[in-house]
């Protein structure tokens, strides 16, 4: 059974019993209130009976009663009858002579049960009685009852009856279909909350959101934090899909570069294997010297891929490192002394380029939080960079301070690149397309150059012009100097 079905059934349940004691209650009141009215005309009347003589006739040795009535009691329609237990004599009023009816009179042995009210059914009309003995010198003998006819309230009574039980059918009927109609409007919410997440279980589809215009009750509140939550899960999915295709791009670019050297080494270790092979047939007619020579190359084309695969699987370990969240010690370390011997040492690098190095005596006393190591490797990915995408021309190092952070600039006269490019400079294994097969390289060193910074909580601002170069401002909080001991 649905909850709105269960809720409905409540609902009618507990309407039906309040009607039910509700109807009990009202019918109840009015049934006492009734009956207790005629109860006390009853013993009105009764008590405006004068007390009948009571005449001796010795000589026979019996009673003789007589009533005398009140002029107003047969107005009030009451019924009179009284029985003489001594001589088995009953008297009637008028009216109880006119409807050929006597009253039942109870045995002299039942006359102490039978005093009180009572209800009794006479050709089928209902009265109410009441009932007394007559005692004389402590002998009942006499039997005094006034009766009144009840037709109008029992028929006033059924009325009520009736109308009571078909009242509240009708109101609980009425109850239990507005009640449905009710509690599928209030579920109406919560059905959208399943639809939306049956179309997400079958779609996939975490775009879909709840439209809710009602007030911000329970139902409001969860339709908000449902629609919430699906935005969470939305944006995770996203982060995920794109952790993912990063993933995939991540391996495809790593299998790529990787494939090359070892196509090299491969090709190389199998010409060695054919020259030096003792078998003569497999082994190429050359002299001496040329299998030396050729020996050689092979050998070097063999320890530069070598050397080459190093670099890139130490550049995907500490891009993988990065992707664990590990990080690196950091201490105060003074940024003139690094940048001068990172200057001095980029001299001595391969490059076409002008060298040209600014004043760094302005970072006299400056330090930075950070990893000498991990910033030199930094600053050297930049200024490699440079110097590969910089034919001719010229390469300037150089440094400036600017609100509590030190700039620290490489720009170059180079080819420059595309400005919709730059977003994506930083990714793994992206190169450039203006530098795709000019230059060396596998596209990790920016990445890994942007990780350093991110841990260092600086930024890298980058500016550049097609065919006319790039500047790279690497940003960096300053720090107070920790005093020498």
């Amino acid at each position: 059974m649905s909850i709105r079905l269960r809720l409905t059934a409540w609902y009618t349940a507990i309407l039906a019993m309040t009607m039910i004691l509700f109807g009990s209650l009202i019918y109840g009141v009015i049934h006492f209130n009734t009956y207790n009215e005629v109860k006390k005309r009853l013993i009105l009347q009764s008590n405006k009976i004068e007390k009948p003589s009571i005449q001796i006739n010795l000589p026979q040795g019996t009673l003789d009663l007589n009533i005398v009535l009140p002029s107003d009691f047969l107005a009030a329609q009451m019924f009179v009858q009284l029985h003489n237990y001594t001589n088995g004599e009953t008297k009637l009023t008028n009216n109880l002579i006119e409807m050929k009816t006597k009253l039942p009179i109870p045995n002299i042995k039942d006359v102490d049960q039978a005093v009180g009210f009572k209800q009794v059914m006479i050709k089928n009309n209902p009265f109410m009685v009441y009932q007394k003995s007559l005692i004389l010198e402590g002998q009942t003998v006499g039997f005094l009852q006034v009766a009144a006819f009840t037709g109008s309230e029992a028929s006033l009574l059924t009325r009520l009856r009736n109308i009571l039980v078909l009242g509240s059918t009708m109101m609980v009927i009425i109850a239990s279909t507005l009640g449905l109609f009710l509690a599928r409007k209030s579920m109406r919410p919560i059905e959208n909350v399943i639809e939306a997440a049956s179309r997400i279980q079958n779609g996939s589809d975490l775009s879909v959101r709840i439209e809710y215009d009602g007030p911000q009750d329970e139902i409001g509140q969860l339709i908000d934090t449902v629609n919430s939550m699906l935005g969470r899960m939305e944006g995770f999915y996203k982060e995920l899909e794109d952790s993912y295709a990063m993933q995939r791009r991540f391996v495809s670019d790593a299998s790529h570069e990787l494939r090359t050297p070892l196509t090299t080494i491969r090709g190389n270790v199998d010409l060695l294997q054919k020259m030096w092979s003792k078998d003569g047939d497999e082994r190429p007619n050359l002299d001496e010297e040329t299998l030396n020579q050729m020996s050689l190359e092979a050998v070097s084309d063999i320890a530069d891929e070598s050397k080459r695969m190093t670099r890139l699987v130490a550049d995907m370990l500490s891009l993988a490192r990065a992707d664990t969240g590990r990080t690196f010690e950091k201490e105060p370390v003074p940024l003139e002394i690094l940048v001068e011997e990172v200057a001095r040492r980029a001299n001595l690098l391969p490059h076409e380029a002008e060298w040209v190095t600014g004043d760094f005596s302005i970072l006299n006393g400056i330090y930075v939080s950070g990893n000498k190591d991990y910033m030199q490797q930094m600053l050297f990915i930049f200024i490699e960079n440079a110097f590969k995408y910089t034919p001719e021309g010229k390469v300037t190092f150089d440094a400036f301070i600017y609100k509590n952070q030190v700039g620290i600039r490489v720009a170059d006269t180079g080819i420059g690149m595309n400005k919709d490019e730059v977003p994506h400079i930083f990714d793994r294994f992206y190169r450039a397309d203006q530098s795709r097969g000019m230059t060396e390289g596998i596209g990790l060193g920016l990445s890994i150059a942007k990780w350093i910074i991110d841990e260092l909580q600086g930024s890298v601002e980058v500016v550049t012009t097609m065919d006319e170069g790039t500047t790279f401002i690497i940003w960096l909080p300053i720090v107070f100097p920790v005093p020498l001991e």
